[in-house]
């Protein structure tokens, strides 16, 4: 879905630290952003992008193996498929442990995705595929009841110890389902040191945009039990359903 100035407004109410930031996959190089100047790791392109930036990537501008891979623009190589490096920086205890990795992570195939758009809700000109946000534990707790609020749906956050670039992007894209990781645990972006640890990263899929937006212009973002009154008005609501 294109955002609207409405649906602008609605998410600048939050008075996010930093802009939540649209992101688009394609088969072509885009028209409404230029390339971005330099080579840097799929996770720094999100933070790069939350300073202000639009741009987009191709394979020739990524400075990592992880990011080639979750977007099918190259294979892993050897050494990190077999285990080994994901052994020797002691995120598993041996290669057979770090193996496992890969049966895990989702990916895009080969020959889909050849560039990735990123811009800042301010300059969002593109209809995104991804829209991702870093929170702290209130905005999260607003955006994750905003997907759960008509449907009942479970909050789930899906990850692994290394190549989280995966959950941000590539899962939520595929699979149409939010997905929220916490900074800090993941070791790439850990050792970049790219966001404040114990912030949330929320990527909501377009599928699943509208939806919420429309909700979260609906539901009450802070509960009646959360206010002053809280307890009071647990009270009053056990009465009126006959508990005492």
């Amino acid at each position: 879905m294109t955002l609207t100035k409405e649906n602008v407004a609605l998410l600048e109410k939050f008075n996010f630290d930093l802009p939540p930031v649209g992101v688009k996959f394609l088969a072509k190089p885009p028209d409404m952003v230029g390339r971005i100047n330099e080579n840097m790791a799929f996770c720094e392109m999100l933070k790069r992008a939350q300073q202000g930036d639009a741009f987009f990537a191709g394979a020739e501008n990524h400075a990592c193996e992880a990011g080639l891979y979750v977007l099918g623009q190259a294979d892993a190589p050897e050494p990190f498929i077999n285990g080994e490096f994901g052994a020797g920086l002691q995120i598993y205890e041996e290669p057979r442990s770090a193996r496992r990795l890969y049966q895990h992570i989702p990916k895009i195939g080969k020959g889909i995705v050849h560039y990735v758009a990123f811009a800042p809700l301010e300059k969002l000109l593109f209809d995104p595929d991804l829209l991702i946000l870093l929170a702290d534990a209130g905005q999260t707790e607003i955006l994750l009841r905003a997907m759960s609020y008509r449907t009942g749906q479970m909050w789930i956050s899906k990850s692994t110890p290394a190549i989280g670039c995966a959950w941000i992007y590539i899962y939520p894209y595929l699979s149409g389902e939010l997905n929220y990781t916490v900074v800090g645990l993941g070791h790439g972006m850990r050792r970049r040191k790219l966001f404040p640890e114990g912030r949330q990263i929320i990527a909501i899929p377009f599928d699943l945009l509208s939806t919420m937006l429309q909700t979260l212009e609906k539901m009450p973002w802070i509960l009646p039990a959360y206010k002053s009154d809280g307890m009071e008005f647990v009270g009053r609501l056990l009465h009126k359903i006959g508990m005492t």
